[in-house]
């Protein structure tokens, strides 16, 4: 399912039908053709000018790589679907990742170009030697604008082994690692979302957020892929999306879980601008319990798949009813889970789970890290932890989110999910049976392993304040953290006795990454340095 045949075949057949689409600005399938015309030309033009132009790194095949670093996704969008019918490697750079990583992965991996609008990036790029160019957003277009269409050649499918993108792993906490997705890879990776979360012809996407996430990225090029249309924007403003999902007619969401959550509480206030919507597909296995319950009781006729995936794997598998925390492997994809040494391990146990899929990168670029993502024999891991029982999987997060205490291996994840719905609940009374305490909430949650000299490790839970500030039933003010006992009746009510948190701590604000995830690393850090109030 080559990205550039079906735009081809879609504009010449329906060439008004949109393909991208912004807030602001938008491309048909016909203007998408023109427009990569020239942009290629121009990009070219750029390389082409440089006199000492960097070496890209050699998994490209010696093809220029031209990055974008952009907060505007239509603009993003724009140039990473024109260069995808030509001889061009391409590259999102999230501007909001921290500037030594920006510099790192640019001057690492042998990026040519960088279409970025920061004055701060391009003074670092220059006093680190690098001698590709950086060009604004604005500037760039003005290249393209000069360009005459008659001197440029169209788009055309190109070889299955032709390298198409180079993404990154990360980028917020570490050193991001560099991987590239060969044509082929992707068109195998199309096949397997195609079958599995719709993205067919004529359909709507809207794929709100940075097109430098991976799950956006992924939802432009899958669109394009398919015929369809893709909505992008800049983030997930409650107040415009609506309108926007009624408006163009938008049928199903690709997005993160914070964007789940916030388009249920923006149904629940305007329920008539969502109604439209039919499938709402979210990244990230163990989709929180509430968010996919918000969704169902305000949108009851839409369906929600959470899916699993690696961006250098591809698509594994997905969830789509009840805790989520279940996935249903896909049947084109192999998925075993080992221990340390390899072997595959039995029912029930937590290992490392390992992956054989068609769309798998071939490893990390060289000099952007020493991990080894693919074996040779075609089975991948990227360091997820486990377990598989009656065909089922479970993830228990990354490597980092195991704990081993007293022997046992607990999944930090797993402890966090028992909160998910906590209100409250019940207390040890004074003879030790339970009580009713009172009513409280919590904010988010992190579970961590601390030091502990007889067990290894010993479980804590660090609970961040409910935002709204409940207290007691009985109007008793307060931040609204339960009491310890509070949440350790809870606890002992729904975990295995080794997986119950040992201590408990409140922190104002726990750390998190760009995109809203929580650090778990360094919310042990802020315990072990004392910033946390133990209760």
């Amino acid at each position: 399912m080559p990205i550039t045949a079906t735009i081809l075949e879609v504009a010449l057949e329906r060439p008004d039908q949109p393909a991208v689409v912004g807030a602001e600005a938008r491309l048909t399938y016909a203007q998408l053709i023109a427009d990569s015309r020239t942009m290629f030309a121009a990009a070219s033009a750029i390389h082409a000018e440089q006199t000492e132009p960097p070496a890209p790194a050699p998994e490209t095949q010696d093809i220029p790589i031209t990055a974008v670093s952009l907060t505007s996704a239509f603009e993003t969008s724009r140039i990473i679907a024109g260069l995808a019918g030509f001889r061009a490697v391409s590259a999102t750079i999230d501007p909001r990742w921290p500037l030594e990583h920006q510099v790192g992965v640019i001057t690492t991996t042998g990026i040519g170009l960088v279409i970025s609008d920061s004055t701060d990036l391009a003074e670092a790029l220059a006093a680190a030697g690098w001698t590709g160019t950086v060009i604004t957003a604005a500037d760039f277009r003005a290249r393209e604008a000069a360009i005459d269409p008659a001197d440029t050649a169209p788009p055309s499918d190109r070889e299955a082994s032709e390298p198409f993108l180079m993404l990154f792993s990360s980028g917020t906490t570490s050193n991001p690692k560099a991987f590239i997705k060969t044509r082929r890879q992707y068109r195998d990776n199309v096949a397997v979302s195609s079958a599995h979360l719709e993205p067919s012809a004529g359909v709507a996407t809207l794929a709100p957020g940075p097109v430098s996430y991976s799950l956006t990225l992924y939802a432009v090029i899958e669109c394009l892929a398919t015929g369809g249309s893709v909505h992008v924007a800049d983030d997930f403003d409650p107040f415009t999306m609506g309108s926007r999902i009624a408006d163009e007619a938008i049928t199903r969401l690709v997005a993160v879980p914070a964007v789940v959550k916030a388009l249920a509480e923006a149904a629940r206030r305007t329920p008539e601008n969502f109604l439209g919507l039919d499938l709402v597909v979210t990244g990230g296995a163990n989709l929180p319990a509430s968010i996919r319950s918000a969704l169902a009781d305000v949108l009851p006729g839409a369906r929600l798949i959470s899916y699993y995936g690696a961006a250098e794997i591809g698509f594994i598998g997905d969830s789509r009813d009840g805790d989520g925390t279940w996935i249903s492997i896909y049947d084109t994809i192999g998925v075993e889970v080992r221990d340390d040494a390899g072997t595959r391990l039995p029912d029930g146990e937590i290992g490392t789970v390992w992956i054989r899929a068609a769309a798998c990168s071939d490893g990390y670029v060289t000099g952007t890290t020493d991990a080894q993502l693919r074996r040779p024999d075609g089975w991948a891991t990227v360091g997820d932890q486990g377990r598989i029982d009656n065909g089922l999987l479970q993830l228990a997060g990354r490597a980092g989110d195991i704990a081993i205490t007293g022997g046992h291996k607990v999944s930090l994840p797993e402890v966090e999910r028992a909160f998910e719905n906590f209100d409250g609940g019940l207390g040890d009374g004074p003879d030790g049976g339970a009580v009713r305490v009172g009513r409280r909430r919590l904010g988010e949650v992190c579970a961590v392993a601390l030091p502990d000299d007889s067990l290894g490790s010993v479980v804590a839970l660090v609970v961040e304040p409910d935002s709204a500030g409940h207290g007691f039933e009985d109007g008793t003010p307060d931040s609204g953290t339960p009491a310890k006992a509070t949440l350790l009746a809870h606890a002992r009510s729904r975990l295995a006795p080794q997986f119950v948190p040992r201590r408990f701590y409140l922190l104002d604000r726990l750390p998190r990454t760009v995109g809203g995830k929580i650090r778990r690393h360094e919310t042990v850090d802020l315990v072990m340095s004392g910033k946390a109030q133990r209760l």
